[in-house]
């Protein structure tokens, strides 16, 4: 479900990567900590909620058994793992700068070589997404991805999105693809296997469906251009290129064309219905009928009405095998599939039939006769064909208890991609709003007998996270603020919990935080149709009550509570900034602070609360009465600002945020924000978070989404941000980390990250409770020792390197220091698996808590990036300590 994230989470996040002014200047006369980027090891898990998001495709492989991919609008693609039952995720690797590549509009897999799987990628077509959209190919199943990079945008996100799939393969010649374009942009061909892509100039429609004219943003405004390609694999050989493919566009007159020889020239197709769009074209080659699903909207919300058409290729006759009349329909056709083993056996959805629930029909004689998953029997009674069971994901109820016809869990909605195993008659999946369904004993439908429905999601982590808060004490390890289902609260980060956050039932939670000295006191805030934007706990957030709304409420906005519960301040869309004692029954408005602010509290003193507000910071000593602007200047000028004060210390705030063509960093105060000092060794930084200190350290440990010694990952730093050790890497990046960061308070190391679509990222470190960048002298390792030097890659003005070093003495190393010297004034400029410090052309790398032991005989490897100019060589001479080593 992405209505709430249309039309308020994502305006947010394309104002926050795309706002800024310029900023106030303020002098920084403060110590500039050195830059020492170190990297640490980390095993990355998600926080699992299984699905929570749309799902509008999913594609079986038709020549090898169980291979099978899905995509997700915003969360990237997956591939299905039999053994386990689980999806897999394919685009972690996707960075902060090609955030919208993890929109997926369209997936292929290539029946000829199986190996090699395709994505069509990007989030908008309008300005929320700077990025042009790209078809990524793999040869390894989506383990690692090369990149085309495309002319004009692509719209994972965009209306229309469940129609498709937009990008083919030719079953023939697999190295010719074709991509249908919206936007106007038309037809595309790739003879080179997806390397290079060029419009089919000759093809006659580039569609004119939109679904809102008079939509200024660009969103519901754009044309939904060519949506699907289906090859008729009959008309071409092994190696030689297929000749009749059929296309579909978004026009409601002319839907559907065809070429017979190739690609060279198009036609529309003669006869076809009108006044509707084709979501999706489905060739049975068997029996020579394409079934068409027809909606007269575009998707996936909306549709009124719907028809469904088989063509027969060999004669032109159009039949329509519409299993309602149109008269009777009041949603549209989707989710069409042909059971590969019979081929006459079809079925489809009605995507948009939101109440009482989702329809899927099947039949078994290509379509003269239909059968529906549930019929009513009297009027509002329903009889099913299927019995449900969410055991593993028991929150798709909602916590509902509806009434006659609706029932909880349902059937589903937005169901515009539903398959039917072509090696397995029995398993069936289709994606919803919220998880993907299926089954394993579909042909029970035919005997009379149910058949049963269950997630089949495990893996597949698709939700936008707004907040996060770890509590120090207390039943719950994590709190998360979520689009669309609202949040969790999770006792067990391995496990789905029971239900989200209900009594009320945010769509949309946007903001949430714990007492900092009683954490059974919660609260969060939300979006909601009718009903109280706030919601209070008082047994750490396992129960909830609503609050009451101040006048002129219409959206969560950002709430913090005092550290000890006993009250808190309010900063809601539509009102003003807002205070109360107790739990919120009545309100009062907060003098001094701009409507809008964030808020959030001190977390040692409850009367103390601090806000943030285009450049402006300020600070309230009375409970939230009134706000005082500070003196601080220098600050982002923008809005995109996150910050939090450190629990135990009583006015130390560090906040993160701002924007490239701005003031934009990290920045740290320890008197209440009467000033700030902005570290220099922080170029971006959008989030800021706190976990437990490391075994040694006075202070806690810090965490940041952020850009350092000019690398965006992720980053963990233990001496208050003097030096920072990137945790991440390049293949674990998801897309967009800006909303919300916290380390744990109970567990050293451990960091819950936000995505925009990947859901809560949680990861621990391998290498134990250390800094990465501590002070603890090293033990002198004694015997001999040699160094393998290899450079890896270069490119102009920079390398890539790999360093082994090995013990062949006889006694073990309990610490090492490795030292060597540029002999053309080379640079570090960032060094993974060891600390480092480079001084003119001397470096020393020294170990890490997770690689200090070294065995006799054994060996420890890391790596560095640096930068040259003119010649790069190489060391002549390495030192262990005071031990010099060997070349090998």
């Amino acid at each position: 479900m992405r209505r709430t994230r249309i039309l308020t989470a994502v305006l947010a996040l394309a104002a926050g990567l795309l706002a800024g002014g310029p900023p106030a200047l303020a002098a920084d006369n403060a110590p500039k900590p050195s830059v020492t980027l170190a990297a640490d090891t980390y095993t990355w898990k998600n926080a699992r909620i299984d699905g929570g998001g749309f799902v509008p495709g999913i594609v079986f492989n038709r020549s090898e058994k169980n291979l099978a991919y899905a995509r997700t609008d915003i969360g990237g693609a997956y591939r299905w793992q039999e053994s386990s039952k689980t999806w897999t995720p394919l685009l972690d690797s996707v960075g902060w700068d090609d955030w919208g590549h993890t929109g997926v509009v369209s997936l292929a897999s290539d029946s000829v070589n199986p190996d090699k799987v395709y994505a069509a990628v990007g989030m908008y077509t309008n300005s929320w997404d700077p990025k042009n959209g790209a078809v990524l190919r793999s040869s390894d199943r989506g383990a690692s991805w090369q990149k085309a990079d495309l002319p004009f945008k692509l719209g994972g996100n965009m209306p229309g999105r469940g129609m498709g799939e937009r990008l083919a393969v030719d079953p023939n010649k697999n190295s010719v693809l074709y991509l249908g374009a919206p936007s106007g942009k038309g037809l595309w061909r790739s003879t080179d296997s997806g390397a290079s892509w060029s419009q089919v100039t000759d093809f006659p429609n580039v569609g004119n469906y939109v679904q809102d004219p008079s939509d200024t943003s660009g969103y519901a405004g754009d044309n939904q251009g060519v949506v699907w390609v289906t090859f008729d694999e009959r008309t071409g050989t092994s190696g030689s290129a297929t000749q009749t493919i059929y296309v579909g566009v978004a026009d409601l007159q002319n839907s559907v064309y065809r070429s017979t020889d190739g690609g060279a020239t198009w036609s529309r197709l003669a006869g076809q219905p009108t006044g509707y769009l084709a979501h999706k074209g489905v060739l049975d080659a068997t029996n020579g009928y394409l079934y068409l699903a027809y909606s007269d909207k575009g998707g996936p919300y909306d549709g009124g009405k719907g028809q469904l058409w088989r063509y027969a290729t060999a004669t032109g006759t159009w039949t329509n095998i519409s299993p309602v009349a149109e008269a009777d329909t009041y949603y549209g056709f989707s989710g069409v599939t042909v059971d590969r083993r019979h081929p006459g056996t079809l079925m489809a959805t009605g995507y948009s039939s939101w109440w009482p629930d989702t329809q899927i029909f099947r039949s078994t004689d290509s379509g003269a006769t239909w059968t529906r998953a549930w019929d009513y029997t009297s009027y509002p009674n329903r009889s099913n064909r299927y019995t449900m069971d969410v055991s593993t994901s028991p929150w798709l109820t909602w916590g509902a208890n509806p009434s006659p016809p609706e029932q909880a869990p349902k059937l589903g909605w937005m169901t515009e991609s539903l398959e039917i195993d072509p090696f397995n008659s029995d398993r069936m999946m289709y994606g919803t709003g919220a998880t993907i369904y299926g089954t394993e004993n579909l042909t029970n439908w035919d005997s009379g007998s149910q058949f049963t429905i269950k997630p089949m999601v495990q893996g597949l982590e698709e939700t936008a996270v707004n907040d996060l808060a770890a509590p120090p004490s207390g039943g719950a390890q994590l709190f998360s603020a979520l689009g669309d289902i609202g949040g969790f609260r999770h006792t067990d980060l391995t496990k789905v919990p029971s239900m989200m956050y209900t009594q009320p039932n945010f769509t949309t939670t946007t903001s949430l935080d714990f007492a900092e000295t009683n954490p059974n006191t919660v609260v969060r805030v939300g979006d909601l149709d009718s009903g109280p934007h706030i919601a209070f706990s008082t047994d750490n957030g396992a129960n909830w009550f609503g609050g009451t709304d101040p006048s002129g409420v219409s959206g969560g906005g950002t709430v913090a509570a005092a550290a000890d519960g006993s009250r808190f301040v309010w900063s809601p869309t539509g009102a003003g900034v807002q205070y109360t004692t107790g739990f919120g029954t009545s309100w009062s408005a907060s003098s001094g602070i701009p409507a809008g602010a964030t808020v959030e509290s001190d977390r040692v003193d409850p009367k103390t609360f601090y806000g943030f507000k285009s450049g402006k910071f300020y600070v309230s000593s009375d409970g939230g009465a009134t706000f005082t602007a500070s003196s601080a200047t220098g600050l982002p000028s923008g809005d995109s600002v996150r910050f939090k004060a450190l629990p135990g210390t009583k006015g130390d705030v560090w906040l993160a945020g701002g924007a490239s063509d701005g003031a934009y960093g990290l920045w740290h105060s320890t008197n209440g924000g009467t000033t700030f000092t902005k570290l220099s060794n922080v170029e971006q930084a959008d989030t800021i978070g706190f976990g437990k200190a490391a075994t040694g350290a006075s202070y806690q440990t810090l965490y940041t989404s952020a850009k350092i010694a000019g690398v965006r990952g992720i980053f963990r730093s233990t001496d208050q941000g003097s030096t920072w050790t990137r945790i991440n890497d390049d293949a674990h990046q998801w897309g967009w980390t800006g909303a919300a960061i916290t380390g744990d308070p109970r567990v050293y190391g451990r960091v819950y990250i936000s995505t925009n679509g990947r859901g809560v990222v949680y990861g621990d470190t391998s290498g134990g409770d250390d800094g990465g960048g501590g002070t603890d002298p090293t033990p002198t390792p004694t015997g001999a020792c040699a160094v393998t030097y290899k450079i890896t890659n270069q490119w102009s003005g920079g390398f890539q390197a790999d360093v082994r070093v090995d013990n062949t003495g006889t006694s073990a190393w309990s610490g090492w220091t490795l030292a060597w010297s540029f002999p053309n004034g080379q640079t570090v400029t960032q060094l993974w698996n060891a600390d480092y410090t480079q001084s003119g052309t001397t470096v020393t790398a020294k170990n890490v808590t997770w690689n200090a032991n070294v065995a006799a005989g054994s060996s420890v490897s890391f790596g560095f990036t640096g930068s040259w100019s003119g010649t790069n060589g190489k060391p002549t001479a390495f030192k262990v300590g005071a031990q010099s080593c060997s070349l090998a």
